[in-house]
């Protein structure tokens, strides 16, 4: 049975990922937003967190360094600690991130990765004690990569934090049971801007449908927290 999954997010009124404030205030801002979310992040107690290739990125900076021999590295999947008080689970289909420590704020790294990562590569990982879980296929089966995160880690609960492009595929493949949104009071309006829910072509208003189960407002910041449930 999968993990129950929640998406947290915070977002402008209209909808993005970035605060967009520039100038005077704008680290205030930004380090402000970034309590909101921590406070919201710690309410829920998951059993860890995901996180897409692009938001990774941003935490871990770490170059290629594959080691210069190695044998056959263990697949589908291979788990360097089974017991962690948490888990950064990061999607990376083909293999681009590194990491210089098996963990990102305390919480070990699993990493979701397509078929074709190459074996050098999951060798750098267990020899960074980063734990990792491959797919059969081009794409990463994530309803099988969330069984099996439960079935071997005993993990119950998750919290799924973007992009925009991570949390629209997991909603596409309806395994969201409930999005959480923290509203900052700020407009962004900038077009080019990332929005927190990014699906390309596919209107997810024709796949799923929300419930609202719980709204509050604290310090200016709306919290809404919706039931996700596919059409018929």
């Amino acid at each position: 049975m999968k993990p129950h999954l929640t998406c947290l997010m915070v977002s402008s009124l209209d909808g993005r990922l970035k605060s967009g404030r520039t100038g005077d205030g704008a680290k205030e801002e930004i380090a402000a937003r970034g309590k909101a979310f921590e406070s919201a992040h710690e309410d829920f107690e998951g059993d860890g967190w995901i996180i897409g290739r692009v938001t990774g990125a941003e935490m871990s900076k770490a170059k290629a360094h594959p080691p210069e021999s190695f044998d056959a590295p263990e697949r589908p999947h291979h788990f360097a600690t089974r017991d962690a008080a948490g888990y950064a689970i990061i999607v990376d289909p083909s293999g681009k991130l590194h990491f210089d420590k098996p963990d990102i704020g305390g919480e070990h790294v699993v990493v979701l990765l397509a078929s074709a990562v190459s074996d050098a590569h999951l060798a750098e990982l267990a020899s960074d004690g980063v734990s990792y879980v491959v797919s059969d296929g081009s794409d990463i089966d994530l309803a099988a990569a969330l069984d099996l995160l439960a079935r071997e880690l005993g993990v119950k609960r998750l919290l799924l934090e973007g992009g925009g492009g991570v949390n629209g595929t997991f909603l596409k493949a309806g395994l969201v049971d409930e999005i959480v949104v923290l509203i900052w009071p700020a407009i962004v309006g900038l077009t080019a801007e990332r929005a927190i829910f990014e699906s390309g072509d596919v209107s997810l208003s024709n796949l799923l449908k929300l419930t609202l189960k719980e709204s509050s407002a604290k310090d200016g910041v709306v919290r809404l927290r919706y039931d996700v449930a596919l059409r018929a």
